[in-house]
């Protein structure tokens, strides 16, 4: 990630009883992360009586704002029943501190899907927008570390328009995220040439190609599932469901590479020998692939900035997905952003200005 300046204070709108970890991790996610960001202020929101001893004689207390709020969202909550009955859980006031522009971004460990729905009923789509995406942060051999790819779970389906608009968002999260001035943007397909794929990526290949240059971007074509964490590209444009799949395989991937390197390490003195000499290297790696260092996916086209932290993090996920939410809140990436999307229909009938978010 970019540099963080803390020279603009900013607040954020936490909801603290989604996660699997409960209030706990997120109340110690929060203490972590305005130690480290002195302008910063919270809007806390769930039972107050869980949350209040965490920051009782703290002097980080006056810049938290704890909000009761009596019912929690589950993991295993409906998006549905969540939008019939939820209006009085700690998931649904922390959106609404947001649109009520009480706080630049929202924060939640929450249910993924319950949280997409009460965001588009009380933030709405961004104009030009048809379909929400989740933008997540993959690990990369790039020099800024990351790759963006999305949608990574927002919705199965997306069509041609769709994924033009996934390129334009995903841009402009890599120019303000990770500081790319022109990203590299490839769409995820089964094979780079490019008779390959379903008619949809055909269609949108050539939108994406034509909105390249006035999108401030270069359009690499097509690239494959080899290529999410490569060098050949910045951001990686597909549909949620591929994209969720590549998710999880990529998690699941990295646990077992680590249980199986843990395992190799400890089969022998030896081999424990080794892992003694090699702590340091190992140690680099770890946080290197640590998921919880770049916890947090961004929800793009909605009429506000929504960041979902992991269910399972814990208080460095909280605190690492809060500081990516108030870089972003800081960098004005809402406004950027729906600037872009605005010019999305302009780009459609050659309008010849450029557009810059």
């Amino acid at each position: 990630m970019t540099g963080l300046s803390h020279d603009r204070s900013i607040t954020l709108s936490v909801d603290a009883m989604g996660g699997d970890q409960g209030p706990d991790a997120v109340a110690r996610g929060v203490i972590r992360f305005l130690e480290t960001d002195p302008t910063a202020r919270v809007l806390l929101h769930g039972r107050r009586e869980a949350l209040e001893p965490h920051f009782k004689n703290s002097p980080l207390a006056e810049r938290v704002e704890i909000h009761h709020a009596d019912d929690v969202v589950t993991m295993t909550d409906k998006p549905s029943h969540v939008m019939r009955n939820g209006k009085a859980t700690s998931m649904w006031a922390a959106v609404d501190a947001l649109r009520d522009q009480r706080a630049e971004v929202c924060v939640s460990c929450g249910n993924t899907g319950a949280l997409m729905a009460v965001s588009m009923i009380r933030l709405r789509k961004a104009e030009g927008v048809n379909r929400p995406a989740i933008a997540c942060l993959w690990p990369s051999r790039n020099p800024q570390g990351f790759n963006v790819m999305l949608d990574v779970g927002a919705d199965i389906r997306a069509d041609a328009d769709d994924l033009l608009a996934y390129a334009m968002m995903g841009a402009s999260y890599a120019r303000n995220g990770l500081g790319l001035s022109r990203p590299r943007v490839g769409l995820l397909n089964v094979g780079t040439e490019e008779h390959k794929g379903r008619a949809e990526l055909k269609a949108a290949s050539e939108l994406i190609a034509a909105a390249a240059e006035r999108g401030g971007f270069d359009y690499v074509g097509f690239v494959e599932g080899g290529d999410i964490p490569s060098t050949r590209v910045d951001v990686i444009v597909t549909d949620g469901f591929t994209g969720n799949v590549a998710l999880k395989t990529g998690e699941g991937t990295a646990r077992l590479i680590s249980d199986l390197l843990r395992e190799a390490f400890m089969s022998s003195a030896l081999s424990k020998v080794a892992a003694l000499m090699t702590r340091g290297a190992m140690a680099r790696l770890r946080t290197r692939i640590d998921p919880r260092q770049v916890n947090g996916g961004v929800f793009l086209g909605l009429g506000g900035l929504v960041v979902k932290s992991h269910g399972s993090a814990d208080a460095t996920g909280v605190a690492a997905a809060l500081s990516l939410a108030a870089q972003l809140a800081r960098s004005d990436f809402s406004k950027r952003l729906a600037s872009r999307i605005a010019g999305v229909s302009a780009l459609h009938h050659d309008a010849p200005k450029e557009i810059k978010a």
